[in-house]
């Protein structure tokens, strides 16, 4: 029994420094969602009221959150799965709750990591985008209408991501992660430093840092807890599976408190980067943005400046970074349950992983074509082809639902099942760090974090105001 043990613990994956574990997790955070669906949020919720709800909520909830998923992994040793059975075995249910979302996010994530692909194409290539008026949200609907091209490069993507995770946690995910989440803030500092010098930039930085009471409103605290909860990867099993990686000889509390302070700056610098250049370009009115924004508007704001095509490639590189970071996190999670939890080999885990993130990542691509209006006569079933676009509902389940519902789980049978205590001691590892503030934290995941998340479930499923 000890023999095996021992056999176990050695095949397992482990991070072979603090600053590979880091970076890791703060690239799984640092999403396609902090660098233009945050600054969508800022405009929509009244800009510094938004910002500071959002650094409040990160510090005071979204930390100890996370923790608590990090400290359950590395405690167990395990999968989000696996360190649920070991721990309880009958709340497995839960650990399978939390591998639900990132398998789904998997299959329409890589579908928007090759639409960003794409673009950084057509930007090396010339940047041709047609003529026309509207030849930027014409160019963007003729390409996610076409029912191959998207799909290819959604592929491309995933491969790129597949090459990654096969290649283990610190030769592969550590070591890419290592070199690309410099690349990104380097990207994006110097994002920043063009927006924030272009002439009237300034109104745009300050409506971000402009704090106005009348936005200080229950929407915007909802609004806010949504967005950190989502941008952290809490719910998602991507924390448990990394924390499971740790040594002991980390200080959990100290690399939790640098995750969470990286993934805000990313998010923070973001909308530096993108407000002032909107403001510039399309006024106030400009800042409401949607899903789309990335593909069909930001690309006419980078053609009206001076080097634009420059920025515009800038961009989207700096897009595909986050993505691609975020993705191989995703991607990991899956393949950690389906490894240990079926005692298959990396290799063969992966590759099983494939053909069902193909299919689901298909319908997501062909239901965009079928959302504009295109029939497809050779996938016409039961009505037609417009019936797909059900597979957007994707995207809403996992967002207002399994992510939220994952995170309350994990806080429940961290504060509550397993103990906040035995969770504090793991933390400190056995006494070997100092955690002052354990009884704030064992305070916060027992009773606030499961408050607020309660909060977000209840506007985000249709009982109150929808997080939009």
């Amino acid at each position: 029994m000890k023999k095996e043990k021992t056999k176990h613990t050695q095949s397992r994956g482990q991070w072979a420094s603090k600053m590979g574990f880091v970076l890791a997790a703060a690239g799984s955070a640092i999403g396609l969602g902090n660098i233009w669906k945050f600054p969508g949020k800022v405009g929509l919720y009244g800009g510094g009221a938004f910002l500071l709800c959002y650094i409040l909520i990160v510090a005071f909830i979204g930390f100890p959150a996370m923790l608590a998923e990090l400290s359950l992994g590395r405690h167990t040793q395990k999968n989000v799965v696996g360190a649920f059975t070991k721990l309880r075995k009958h709340w497995a249910v839960a650990g399978f709750i939390n591998v639900i979302s990132p398998f789904i996010i998997m299959s329409y994530y890589c579908i928007v990591g090759g639409w960003v692909l794409k673009y950084i194409w057509v930007y090396l290539s010339g940047a041709n985008f047609g003529g026309g008026a509207d030849q930027y949200q014409t160019y963007f609907n003729t390409f996610v209408q076409q029912p191959i091209e998207p799909l290819l490069w959604g592929v491309f993507f995933l491969a790129l991501c597949v090459f990654v995770v096969l290649r283990g946690v610190s030769g592969g995910i550590e070591k890419v992660s290592k070199f690309l989440m410099p690349c990104l803030f380097i990207l994006l500092v110097a994002i920043v430093v063009r927006a924030v010098t272009l002439p009237g930039a300034m109104e745009g930085v300050k409506y971000m840092l402009t704090v106005r009471p009348e936005q200080l409103s229950a929407d915007t605290v909802v609004g806010a807890m949504g967005q950190a909860f989502f941008s952290l990867s809490v719910g998602m099993s991507i924390l448990v599976t990394y924390g499971s990686y740790v040594p002991k000889e980390e200080n959990l509390a100290k690399s939790a408190a640098w995750i969470c302070a990286l993934d805000t700056l990313a998010a923070v610098l973001a909308a530096f980067a993108i407000i002032p250049v909107v403001f510039v370009t399309l006024g106030a009115e400009g800042i409401g943005m949607g899903g789309s924004f990335a593909f069909m508007a930001l690309p006419e704001v980078f053609a009206s400046l001076p080097a634009g095509g420059l920025i515009g490639l800038a961009f989207f590189l700096l897009l595909f970074l986050a993505a691609l970071t975020s993705a191989i996190s995703i991607l990991e999670g899956c393949v950690a349950f389906v490894s240990e939890e079926f005692h298959l080999s990396r290799v063969k885990s992966t590759l099983i992983l494939l053909a069902p993130l193909i299919l689901l990542g298909a319908g997501y691509s062909l239901s965009q074509a079928a959302d504009r209006g295109i029939n497809l006569p050779w996938f016409d079933f039961a009505g037609g082809f417009r019936m797909l676009p059900m597979w957007d509902v994707m995207e809403r389940f996992t967002d207002n639902f399994t992510i939220p519902l994952g995170a309350l789980l994990v806080c429940l049978f961290v504060g509550w099942v397993w103990g906040a205590k035995n969770a504090t001691l793991e933390i400190q590892s056995g006494g070997m760090f100092a955690f002052k503030i354990h009884k704030a934290w064992e305070f916060i995941v027992r009773f606030i974090a499961p408050a607020m998340i309660l909060i977000i479930l209840f506007c985000t499923i249709g009982l109150g105001k929808g997080l939009s």
